[in-house]
């Protein structure tokens, strides 16, 4: 099994976050992997994409140029990057900021309004869980348990109420 993944989006947005948390999840059950983000000068609104990576076997390079997954969360990544996405791929889409989806029949969407969900659940800054509840759902490439113990172990007893507003954005996902 090799996966290859883009998370992309606007500095801010978590695509980088996504695809650190689906590596170490990954990782913990025995699989090698790779990240590679890439961003621009802007801390924040700027692009910022991440290549990651996942496989049962050595990773020859970090470089993804026809991933099996792209996680667009705005209009200029699924531009860029929607193309390339390999057939019987996946493209999972925030609506709220794609206004335009040109779908390709060779490929599965998911096309959901992120920024409304995560504002639903109380913060837009669980945008980025509710992606990896997807990926969880649609792929199987980590499971649930996985991803939890690695927010707990990350986030320790620092925020306990934005662990658990991940953990409620990521089961969302899941149903999307």
């Amino acid at each position: 099994m090799k996966k290859e993944m883009i998370f992309s989006g606007f500095g801010g947005q978590g695509a980088l976050t996504i695809g650190k948390f689906i590596a170490q999840a990954a990782m913990e059950e025995g699989k090698n992997v790779s990240w590679m983000p890439s961003y621009g000068p802007e801390m924040r609104g700027g692009t910022a994409n991440v290549f990651v990576v996942v496989s049962d076997d050595p990773i020859a390079s970090p470089l993804v140029d026809h991933p099996h997954l792209l996680v667009a969360l705005n209009q200029p990544s699924l531009d860029k990057f929607g193309p390339g996405v390999l057939s019987n791929g996946l493209i999972i889409v925030n609506s709220d900021m794609c206004p335009n989806v040109t779908k390709r029949d060779d490929v599965e969407y998911v096309i959901s309004p992120l920024n409304t969900i995560a504002n639903d659940i109380g913060s837009m800054k669980i945008l980025n869980m509710i992606c990896i509840g997807i990926i969880i759902a649609k792929t199987g490439l980590i499971k649930f348990d996985t991803i939890e113990s690695t927010l707990k172990a990350y986030m320790g007893d620092k925020d306990p109420a934005l662990l658990e507003m991940n953990m409620k954005a990521i089961k969302k996902g899941m149903t999307t």
